[in-house]
């Protein structure tokens, strides 16, 4: 096993996990996670840093994907101790192995900067979700102000090798919408003590419309 392969399977999920749970993370997802109802998907559900801020009374069923394996674990073991009903799989968000239409809600937090094709997995989370079901997400990307996302735009290549493919410069908005999402904003800015390169947020309820 080379180093990248090792620091990829074993260091880098562990600091992504204690970067995202940081105490003013945490606060976003207070505002955004606990909005769940009924039969909930989470796409990269495998740090469980989610599952504590759910309505545990308003979901009726759990299930959700991560591509690393060892951190399903944990979060499998944190959902059947809630007495939900599981289902939650290895797999990425490029090709979400559940049906059209199974779900009430879909939660994303942080979880698009990495993926390889962000646009493919907004079409999937549509797919997956019901008429009239509710994308929730929390997410960073690229800040409104030149200066800033230029700094992004000179970063990023230095970046992403060092955190699990996470980009600096997606839109998140316009992305949603361009998927086919009516986007509710319920807040946006950056996250305070962190450098603005890295701390811009959005959070909020992307719903889909129509069948």
């Amino acid at each position: 096993m080379g180093l990248k392969t090792w620091y990829d399977a074993h260091v880098m999920p562990r600091l992504i996990t204690l970067a995202c749970g940081q105490p003013e993370i945490e606060d976003r997802r207070r505002m955004v996670v606990p909005l769940a109802r009924g039969q909930v998907f989470e796409i990269g559900c495998g740090g469980g840093l989610n599952q504590k801020l759910y309505d545990a009374d308003a979901v009726t069923a759990f299930s959700g994907i991560d591509p690393h394996a060892k951190l399903l674990d944990g979060a499998r073991a944190q959902a059947l101790r809630k007495g939900w009903e599981v289902d939650l799989r290895q797999g990425v968000g490029e090709d979400i192995p559940f049906r059209d239409s199974s779900f009430d809600t879909a939660v994303c937090t942080y979880t698009l900067c990495s993926v390889d094709d962000p646009a493919r997995v907004l079409s999937e989370l549509r797919r997956i979700l019901r008429p009239g079901g509710r994308l929730l997400f929390l997410e960073h990307g690229r800040a409104p102000d030149p200066g800033v996302a230029a700094w992004q735009e000179r970063i990023e290549p230095v970046w992403k090798p060092l955190a699990g493919g996470c980009h600096l410069t997606r839109p998140i908005g316009s992305a949603l919408r361009g998927a086919g999402f009516a986007v509710e904003p319920l807040g946006q800015a950056y996250l305070p003590k962190a450098p603005r390169v890295m701390g811009w947020m959005e959070w909020g309820v992307a719903r889909k419309e129509g069948a």
